[in-house]
């Protein structure tokens, strides 16, 4: 992950200045009018992932097998109508609504349709990943992201030299990507998984059931990939491409460093799934609160270094760096923040199976974000505003699902509170107030972005050793960290 994080980086600055800010523009609001409609996506793919656990649990190989061949041609139907309604619709609304710059508009629609191919590889892929993730081998994401990231290297230099129009061919080759990155999951898993073959099921109770999980979620999912990208579109209406690149930037950034803690959380998830189904409530409580604590406290490791340096950080990593860039970095890796904490939760809720009324209240909440953004930037307010409303949006569908799990599972939101809230809150209140005299005192260079960085990475640590750790886990690091060392003077000897 380190070294994914590091290439993506590197990749997104030479992008920015390959493409330059506008067309790096052109390219994030395009592929999100894309990601609205390929929302089906993730609202499957944790339904998949959920009845591949259950089976797995079972041992039940029959039913497993079924259970792929089903989610399989549910993902290739749901593809076809993805083609469909971006074809119709979706290109309707780029020619009409979208804001491009004189010229670009042939540029835009390859982009467009080259995002529309990727978006479908992705929505057919989700059984396979599911397979890896319900099997927990958590190891092929770390070789395939590697071969990912090279891949990626390997565009930025053939973007480099060629003659082409640059945005239509990055477009292109992140397209061949992911053809290739699809092609190695795929054959992992026919290799690897019995189950793993597409097969015609008439089993209607096992659609039913999956799809009437998914169709609850697709309202709460479609809510949020709506309120992301429908921000994004509605800066366009108001701004330009111009701030599109710089929420693009941000956007990445945030995904560079939430990619540490998506990774940890995808490990723990189907656990989440086999403890509910297994009805050991005490260990399932265990586990989330665990994890969101873990979560945080890895967050904010990363985070509060670059909330402090970012302007630095932007200026060494970017060749040109947009206006409002450091802005939006902050307000959305505050989000991110957010979100990663109250992620566990939103997997006990997908393992308990009750998605109605919980889609139906978030979502609501999640789609206000569009008109009430609209509506403030009508009368004039600041470019910032509606990531200042997500955040709030995203506290009150946190606070909303909280309300379910105690409702549903009897989730005990007092121990929730003292043995996780309490400890990251005391985490961040020493941590913080020092990291930001330091930093008040220091200069904008490199040596100075070192400095309050380690500083920073200290006072985090230190206070997540002694706050978040119990005892028995502060043990264990103990001896982890002695056996390391006598096995070092073993080698040193030998």
């Amino acid at each position: 992950m380190l070294f994914s994080m590091g290439v993506s980086l590197y990749t997104s600055r030479i992008i920015l200045a390959t493409l330059g800010i506008e067309d790096f523009g052109i390219y994030n609001v395009v592929g999100g009018v894309v990601a609205m409609f390929s929302f089906l996506n993730s609202t499957l793919s944790s339904g998949t992932q959920r009845f591949l656990t259950f089976q797995l649990g079972k041992n039940d190989f029959i039913e497993l097998k079924k259970t792929f061949s089903a989610a399989l041609n549910t993902h290739i139907f749901l593809a076809i109508i993805i083609l469909l309604l971006a074809e119709t619709i979706g290109l309707w609304f780029l020619k009409t609504k979208i804001n491009i710059s004189i010229g670009r508009e042939n540029a835009a629609m390859w982009v467009y349709q080259f995002s529309i191919f990727t978006a479908m590889l992705s929505i057919i892929q989700v059984p396979y990943n599911a397979s890896i993730i319900a099997h927990e081998r958590m190891n092929i994401y770390a070789y395939i992201s590697i071969i990912e990231v090279v891949l990626k290297l390997l565009i930025v230099y053939l973007l480099s030299i060629s003659g082409y129009d640059k945005l239509i061919t990055y477009a292109v080759l992140i397209f061949v990507v992911s053809v290739v990155v699809m092609s190695i999951y795929r054959i992992y898993c026919i290799k690897q998984y019995n189950e793993c073959r597409l097969g015609w099921v008439n089993d209607k109770q096992l659609y039913k059931s999956m799809l009437t999980f998914s169709g609850w979620n697709i309202f709460g999912c479609g809510a949020v990939i709506g309120a992301t990208q429908g921000v994004n579109i509605i800066l366009n209406l108001f701004f330009g491409t111009v701030v599109n690149a710089a929420r693009g930037i941000a956007v990445q950034v945030s995904n560079a460093i939430t990619s540490f803690i998506n990774n940890f959380q995808t490990a723990v998830n189907p656990q989440i799934v086999k403890l509910y189904a297994a009805g050991k409530t005490a260990e399932l409580y265990t586990l989330l609160f665990q994890n969101a604590k873990f979560s945080f406290s890895l967050m904010w490791l990363l985070l509060l270094p670059v909330l402090l340096k970012l302007e630095i950080i932007l200026k060494i990593w970017l060749v040109e760096v947009p206006e409002y860039t450091a802005l939006f970095c902050r307000l959305i890796l505050l989000q991110s923040l957010i979100f990663c904490t109250q992620r566990p939760f939103v997997m006990a809720i997908h393992a308990i199976g009750k998605m109605r009324i919980i889609n139906l209240t978030s979502g609501i909440v999640l789609l206000s974000v569009l008109p009430v953004s609209y509506i403030l930037l009508k009368m004039g307010s600041p470019v910032y505003i509606p990531f200042i409303v997500y955040i709030v949006a995203s506290i009150m569908t946190s606070s909303i699902e909280l309300y379910f799990l105690k409702k549903w599972i009897e989730l005990p939101l007092m121990n929730l509170v003292k043995k996780v809230y309490l400890p990251i809150i005391n985490v961040v209140v020493i941590s913080l107030p020092i990291s930001l005299t330091v930093n008040h005192f220091s200069e904008q260079n490199i040596p100075s972005f070192l400095y309050v960085s380690t500083i920073a990475v200290l006072l985090v640590s230190g206070s997540v050793y002694h706050i978040v750790l119990s005892k028995e886990m502060r043990n264990k690091i103990l001896k982890k960290i002695g056996f390391i060392f006598s096995r070092s003077k073993q080698k040193i000897r030998k």
